[in-house]
């Protein structure tokens, strides 16, 4: 029957694209232009052949969602905390999609103030995101974002919290985040490149005033430089960042002068991050000075702000990586991580006494929360394992209490987290070095090489993907499926020095390095080629590319979301949002070292006839991340070359961008359905 249901066949217009003396071909270059009919058409007539590939697996994609939206409590509540006299929840109601946003004065049991239910601001969008809200400092009024197209791109308003009333003052195409003055009437806010999305510029609006006549504070004109603006938490000073790969820069004004001008902090030095915290006199400077490869803890008084000034408080540590710290007035909180594990360490500023949280698990996951209090002994932490679901615990720095205040609830009955088990295992990597994989299955599932097994991966932007609890994983896992979290370099796993061994000239290890987590599961006999699944979006799809093009064997099927595939072509275009901002990251291709290197694992560059496993391939047409046309181009291509018969599915999101869809039950429908694609595959039908 399958085979009877054609796949769409793309049209070729060959474009000859020629850099550095090298010429490639591209047929389907023509895919870039979103008002193109024809892109339209072909994307609609993968989606139909999608639709008719997996229509046998429909009524398993709802039973999925069902069992994945059962376990999730409907009418539920985060734990509230408390800012400026107000206690502050967010909740869910039972069969509705969006949060409801709420507070209470002083006492959790006052009334309730409605903030905003963003179930009726949603009514009559497909896609709906309400971010950024910011109360200003006499709790009148609150500022907020929408984004209805889910190009990042955000309407900032300001309602009025006594009448209810929404001022009329519109700021367009803003980050949706911003920052009150100390006046309760000065707003200053990010605004983003219409064309590249590049947060670029900070302005000033004054309350009441036309948002067109909002003054310009500062304007970012590095190009691989994104800004942003925020209050520190002493709510003593406006900050303004300026951040790149490897650079960043600060500016500075106190927050009852917002007419005043901003100062540089440290003028920014290619290669030298920083970030700040003010306490009393002092700002205290995470930052790399020094070749301070893990980051240190330096301070520097208020009106001596550039680094020679700076004095180490924690000095830098080979075997620590310095990841954030919280500031209260008797504690410094630092979270740090050692041989990739979460560390929170709690030091009293008089030095009396210094220790770490206590965690008793082999691999887990650990940060401090919102902790918004500065003159408190609480401190506010989130702790999950793999096997453990999320808590929200209220820790006493002064007794060492701990308090849990919520664990997230699993609403099955079969659910008891002692039937799982989670483990963390060392591969060896080609050239000998060790790579930790995060490792979970249910009790009784065989470890004799013919389970299933997904692996999952990110592996850039030193972003880290520690093992976490998943109420949605569980249906694999209850299946006879093992999940592994490949910690590869190009992430943070084991400090600074592991992404910097996966990313520019060494990027190819974070590649490699998956390979070898994968021939590793094969040989330890957790899987086998017949049974090993892998799954990666975005940056992580660009891993899926790569890694297919170099070992297809290796896996029968590949989740391949929103993925960044078209590297070179991509990076040699600067008004596509993100691509100067990335130089640090993959290289600049306008320098023939770098176009040659990528060259060599760019997926779209490399697909070749060969055998490539079932693929399932994910994106969203408002992508403003990944723009669409890399996966639908790279499919194109796939089709055109692949040899073997294997599934091949392209499904784009007419409706959403990078992050899928909006609400947290229609998400779960593109869980279903990457999970009903491996589980066909499996023969698991129930």
């Amino acid at each position: 029957m399958k085979k009877e249901i054609l796949p769409p066949k793309a049209k070729k217009i060959p474009k000859s694209l020629e850099f550095h003396g090298d010429v490639r071909i591209d047929n389907y270059y023509w895919m870039n232009n979103r008002d193109n009919p024809e892109v339209i058409d072909y994307l609609n007539q993968e989606n139909e052949y999608n639709q008719k590939m997996t229509a046998h697996t429909k009524d398993f994609q709802q039973r999925l969602f069902e069992e994945m939206k059962g376990r999730i409590k409907e009418d539920d509540e985060s734990v509230p905390y408390k800012l400026n006299n107000y206690w502050y929840l967010t909740r869910f109601e039972t069969g509705k999609d969006y949060p409801i946003y709420s507070r209470k004065k002083r006492e959790l049991d006052a009334p309730e103030e409605l903030l905003f239910d963003v179930n009726e601001m949603a009514e009559g969008f497909e896609y709906y995101s309400l971010g950024g809200l910011n109360v200003s400092p006499d709790n009148k009024m609150v500022a907020f974002g929408v984004d209805t197209l889910s190009r990042r791109k955000y309407t900032i308003q300001i309602k009025d919290l006594q009448t209810g009333e929404t001022y009329p003052d519109k700021i367009e195409n803003a980050t949706g985040g911003s920052t009150w003055a100390a006046d309760n009437k000065t707003l200053f806010y990010t605004k983003k490149d219409e064309q590249t999305l590049r947060s670029y510029r900070i302005y000033k609006h004054i309350l009441g005033t036309d948002s067109a006549e909002d003054e310009l504070v500062f304007e970012e004109e590095d190009e691989t430089f994104n800004t942003y603006v925020y209050k520190s938490k002493s709510k003593e000073y406006i900050i303004i960042g300026s951040h790149s790969t490897l650079t960043t820069e600060y500016r500075i004004l106190k927050a009852d002068d917002p007419s005043g001008e901003f100062q540089v902090f440290q003028p920014r030095e290619r290669g030298l991050e920083y970030s700040i915290a003010h306490y009393e006199d002092n700002f205290y400077v995470m930052t790399n000075k020094d070749g301070a490869t893990n980051f240190k803890l330096m301070k520097t008084l208020v009106d001596k702000t550039t680094k020679e000034n700076w004095v180490d408080v924690i000095p830098h540590r080979e075997d620590y990586l310095l990841e954030d710290i919280d500031i209260f007035k008797k504690y410094l909180v630092v979270s740090e991580r050692n041989n990739g594990l979460n560390k929170i360490k709690v030091i009293r500023w008089d030095n009396s006494e210094e220790y770490y949280i206590p965690f008793d698990n082999e691999t887990y996951t650990a940060y401090t929360s919102i902790n918004p209090a500065f003159d408190t002994d609480i401190l506010r932490f989130t702790y999950n394992s793999m096997t453990t679901p999320t808590s929200v615990v209220d820790f006493n720095m002064e007794t060492r209490e701990k308090t849990v205040l919520k664990e997230q609830e699993v609403l099955d009955k079969n659910f008891n987290k002692n039937n799982y088990l989670s483990e963390r295992i060392w591969a060896t990597a080609k050239d000998g070095t060790k790579i930790p994989v995060s490792l979970v299955y249910k009790k009784g599932t065989k470890l004799d090489g013919n389970s299933p097994l997904l692996q999952y991966a990110y592996g850039s932007y030193g972003s880290t993907i520690d093992p976490y609890f998943s109420t949605v994983r569980l249906s694999l896992l209850d299946r006879g499926f093992i999940y592994a979290i490949a910690h590869i370099r190009g992430g943070e796993y084991l400090g600074r020095n592991w992404y910097e061994d996966g990313k520019l000239f060494n990027k190819m290890n974070t590649f490699t390095d998956y390979i070898d987590v994968s021939e590793y599961l094969i040989e330890e006999k957790y899987t086998s080629a017949a049974h090993l699944y892998a799954m990666g979006g975005s940056a992580g799809g660009l891993l899926m590319g790569a890694v297919i093009n170099m070992a297809p064997q290796l896996y029968n099927g590949v989740i391949s979301a929103v993925p960044f595939v078209d590297v070179v072509t991509t990076m040699l275009d600067d008004s596509i949002p993100l691509t100067t901002g990335e130089y640090d990251e993959w290289g600049n291709p306008n320098n023939k070292d770098y176009y040659e290197y990528m060259m060599q694992y760019s997926p779209y560059d490399n697909v070749v006839a060969q055998h490539y496993p079932n693929l399932l391939v994910t994106t969203g047409l408002h992508d403003s991340q990944v723009q669409y046309w890399e996966p639908a181009k790279w499919v194109a291509k796939l089709r055109e070359l692949k040899t073997n018969n294997n599934l091949l599915l392209f499904h784009t999101n007419m409706d959403a961008g990078h992050g899928g869809a909006s609400g947290r039950f229609e998400a779960l429908k593109e869980v279903a359905e990457e999970y009903a694609f491996l589980l066909d595959l499996e023969g698991i039908d129930h």
